[in-house]
């Protein structure tokens, strides 16, 4: 497995998804209920008979809608195509038991509309717009960028604008983020060893960052935060954390993985977390908070301050906090292909390796109160 995603709309009950890919099966989607209070993960199965699963992602707005980028062979031909679909009404919400047995009880997706890309090329990952209605949709194909309107409750799509990577060569977009700042106008693309920033109403090309790693970049992600500063990630190792105001260095450099980084992701709260994944085989999480929306730690009330305090804290505040590796997580055995917070829990995460090991891990409690407190 390489797929994995919150259930983006869900906020009270701790729910992933994972893809599976399989050459002798029916491929599934697992979707995986954690329950906080008595440590127990749930799992409900559903079939995704079209193909292996490469990325996987969920409406903003509605519970039960997905879409997947997946796998189809036609004449000696493969083609990554992607759709939209529903889960069975019960799975909708989190926090499910169970079925005791879950073999019988196998349901299957509802395919709401095909992502038609036929004249694109093969679809490297689907986004959907942060905010809204969950109606707005953009998929990466080979070098094409495309957003699509999603009409008549899900079921069909329209194409409603595009954008081509010009360039030399085979130009193919590599993965891609939708940026939650600038009212959801902008997204952020890679290929090769080049990040680009696009607006979405024109469908143009706002920054261009070239060479941002020395090889391959694989991941993206916003800080929820801060506008104009994105993290990405790539098989040089590194993952770089870049202000797109001015892309000509990045502001920060993490070099604690020893192979490619194929995932970074941002806490959704607190967003000096970041969780990094990589072949690895290792998990880190590190504290970005020298770059983070508080870089000098919590504001502090001067009513609250004695005299003695007072001169203490104002020595305090001038230095910013120090950036650390917070844990590495070594629980996993093969290529960590996807890391992901849980979109209930902003201390929960969880990580999915190419052996189809998904692990769940909290924060440290210690550093928890450290940011709370």
């Amino acid at each position: 497995a390489r797929a994995l995603t919150p259930q983006t709309a869900e906020t009270d009950a701790i729910r992933f998804l994972v893809g599976t890919q399989s050459l002798r099966y029916d491929n599934q989607i697992h979707i995986i209920d954690f329950d906080d209070e008595n440590n127990i993960i749930n799992k409900n199965v559903l079939l995704h008979q079209v193909g292996e699963i490469w990325h996987i992602s969920t409406s903003s707005a509605d519970k039960g809608v997905l879409a997947t980028c997946y796998n189809k062979t036609s004449d000696t031909k493969v083609m990554t195509c992607a759709a939209v679909w529903r889960m069975p009404k019960e799975l909708e919400s989190g926090s499910h038991e169970s079925p005791d047995d879950s073999s019988s009880n196998t349901q299957t997706l509802e395919l709401l509309c095909h992502l038609d890309n036929t004249a694109h090329g093969n679809m490297a990952c689907v986004m959907w717009e942060p905010m809204g209605d969950g109606k707005k949709i953009i998929s990466l194909a080979d070098n094409n960028i495309l957003l699509w309107d999603l009409q008549e409750s899900s079921a069909k799509a329209v194409l409603s604008s595009s954008a081509a990577l010009e360039g030399k060569g085979q130009l193919k977009f590599t993965s891609g983020r939708w940026s939650p700042h600038h009212n959801c106008t902008q997204i952020a693309t890679a290929n090769d060893t080049t990040v680009r920033g696009w607006d979405t109403r024109s469908m143009r090309q706002i920054y261009c960052i070239e060479n941002a790693h020395g090889q391959l970049v694989r991941d993206l992600d916003f800080n929820p935060n801060k506008q104009y500063y994105l993290a990405s990630c790539g098989d040089d190792c590194k993952v770089k954390f870049w202000d797109t105001r001015n892309v000509t260095e990045p502001v920060k450099t993490l070099e604690e993985h020893s192979h490619w980084v194929w995932n970074v992701r941002y806490n959704h709260s607190h967003d000096q977390l970041i969780l990094t994944g990589s072949s690895d085989s290792r998990v880190i999480l590190s504290n970005m908070v020298s770059i983070s929306s508080e870089p000098f730690g919590h504001m502090v009330d001067d009513d609250e301050l004695s005299d003695q305090e007072d001169q203490h804290q104002e020595e305090k505040i001038k230095e910013p906090l120090q950036d650390s590796v917070i844990a590495t997580y070594e629980e996993h055995e093969d290529s960590v292909y996807a890391v992901e917070w849980s979109s209930a829990d902003p201390w929960l995460f969880a990580s999915l390796s190419y052996d189809g090991r998904l692990v769940i891990n909290r924060v440290p409690r210690a550093l928890k109160y450290h940011i709370l407190l």
